[in-house]
């Protein structure tokens, strides 16, 4: 047996876009509203550092 014959453990999703809701208790509801505005905070704080980068980018090779 290899090492690749392993599989390795699957981290689990918390929140599939799309997935139904309807088995849902309204604290579960909750957890995954926190869950996503923390994810939508991590993305805008990366994008404003993508956006810098390219900002410093373009400002180097204008002519």
């Amino acid at each position: 047996m290899s090492l690749f014959d392993e599989e390795s453990p699957k981290k689990k999703i918390a929140h599939e876009i799309g997935s139904d809701l309807s088995l849902l208790s309204a604290d579960e509801l909750s957890a995954r509203i926190d869950l996503l505005k923390s994810e939508i905070e991590r993305l805008q704080t990366e994008r404003q550092s993508k956006l810098k980068g390219r900002a410093a980018a373009e400002s180097l090779f204008k002519f």
